[in-house]
């Protein structure tokens, strides 16, 4: 049988996993992940409120119960867990599904002040991620600036805008739901450095703004007419050209009375956070006016505009970090590959592979995994007949366990959730996640909370 390790649980991993089984039929496949829940970002950077979406897990579940496959979960890869190079001796193959794990920077004065947060830090909150030691993201705040305008931003810019009623069906973490409820920001403005035209939101996320209720969404027509192709869409890809008309009919729809308001700017770029002299905390976000250049790009003008903020979420994107053992291109952060086998020094390294943002960035959206995943699976099925000539020692899940690690197999899953039920039962809602280490190691491992 050919061993694989697929080290990740997100949509890349199972995918990877789901292709391994349906194109080899004498694979054995061990799903690998850091934390003791499956799915990733499906789990932990899917909005609450999205449970259309969130019920990929379904699907991604099906996948894990496959009777080749195997989940071990609190299985750390690298420093302080298991090494690189430990796995390939345990398995014919390793596929590293581990995604874009950090968030790109501004590079601006005042990045870091307090009340500045990535947008990740305060999905990680709202998503109840275990690593979460940041809180107090809305607290004294009454205006707020989400730099990004991509979905994430969306997804930020409506959980602030979210009341109780909204948030309490939803699996979101007690603290987070009480804060938020508690929230006293009533202004969020959502600012992209270049046009609607090009803004990276799909139109099913940017419509869910108008539908939020009591929230007023305000669009300057002065900002979309900068943009050239704002006068005539129709040269535009189809969805780009269906943001357009949402945001044309907001700018063209009177204001009107709400306890929320949203506004969505363009051209207009971050050059400095500004601290509020008393507290040394964000008060307000500087930007410059910028317009289209000849390229696609913007320049500058030199017009500058102040936005007031007590909390500023930076949503500009995802980057790659490295790998303990493996090659690293720090230019596009990801991992050197040939059709998903990692390369070294050009040159394939036998029974490495690289699938999801690892692999081509932090570009697409979930069902792009898939595809990107049967690649790398092709590869490594035509790689099949030399790796299984390696001899490996014993089934690597003893191997683990006699290093002194012990992985939350499915059953400890199981057990997470139904903890999880539990939990919501008891505070009259519906499923509540569990938000740190120690409850989850508790319930995976049947122990009192």
């Amino acid at each position: 049988m050919l061993r694989v390790a697929v080290v990740g649980s997100g949509p890349s991993g199972v995918y990877t996993a789901q292709s391994l089984v349906q194109l080899h039929s004498d694979v054995l496949v061990d799903v690998l992940d850091r934390l003791p829940c499956p799915y990733g970002l499906v789990r932990y950077g899917v909005a609450p409120d999205h449970e259309k979406i969130k019920s990929l897990q379904n699907n991604l579940r099906a996948v894990l119960e496959h009777e080749r496959v195997r989940f071990l979960g609190g299985v750390e890869v690298g420093p302080g867990g298991v090494p690189a190079a430990r796995l390939r001796e345990l398995y014919h193959a390793v596929v590293y599904c581990v995604g874009a794990a950090t968030d790109r920077r501004l590079g601006i004065p005042g990045e870091d002040l307090p009340g500045s947060w990535s947008a990740t830090e305060f999905v990680s909150w709202y998503s109840a991620h275990p690593d979460t030691t940041a809180d107090g993201f809305v607290l004294g705040a009454r205006s707020a600036v989400v730099i990004g305008v991509g979905n994430v931003a969306v997804d930020v810019t409506r959980m602030l805008a979210r009341g109780q009623a909204e948030l309490s069906p939803t699996d979101m973490p007690q603290a987070a739901l009480t804060a938020l409820a508690a929230s006293r920001v009533t202004e969020v403005s959502m600012v992209g450095r270049r046009g609607p035209s090009q803004a990276r939101f799909t139109t099913k996320e940017l419509r869910e703004l108008g539908a939020l209720p009591d929230t007023e969404v305000r669009v300057e027509p002065a900002e979309l007419a900068l943009d050239p192709a704002y006068a005539d869409p129709s040269g535009l890809p189809a969805a780009n050209r269906r943001n357009v008309e949402v945001l044309r009919g907001w700018a063209e729809t009177p204001a009107k009375k709400a306890d929320h308001h949203i506004r969505l700017r363009f051209f207009l770029r971050p050059v400095e956070l500004l601290a509020e002299p008393d507290s040394g905390h964000v008060g307000a976000v500087r930007f410059e006016r910028t317009q289209p250049d000849t390229h696609g790009g913007v320049t500058g003008t030199g017009h500058y505009e102040d936005i007031e903020a007590q909390l500023v979420l930076r949503s500009v994107g995802y980057r790659g970090v490295p790998l303990e053992g493996l090659p690293f291109d720090t230019t596009t952060g990801t991992v050197p590959h040939l059709a998903g086998r990692v390369l070294r020094e050009n040159l394939v390294a036998p029974g490495e592979y690289v699938a999801g943002w690892i692999k081509r960035g932090p570009t697409g959206v979930i069902g792009t995994n898939r595809p990107d995943a049967k690649q790398t699976v092709t590869s490594l099925i035509e790689d099949a007949d030399v790796l299984v000539q390696k001899d490996l020692p014993e089934d690597p899940l003893t191997a683990l366990r006699a290093q002194g690690t012990e992985p939350v197999e499915w059953t400890g899953w199981q057990a997470i959730e139904r903890a999880e039920a539990e939990l919501g039962a008891s505070l009259g809602r519906g499923v509540v996640k569990l938000p740190d280490w120690q409850s989850l190691m508790n319930a995976a491992h049947g122990s009192a909370p």
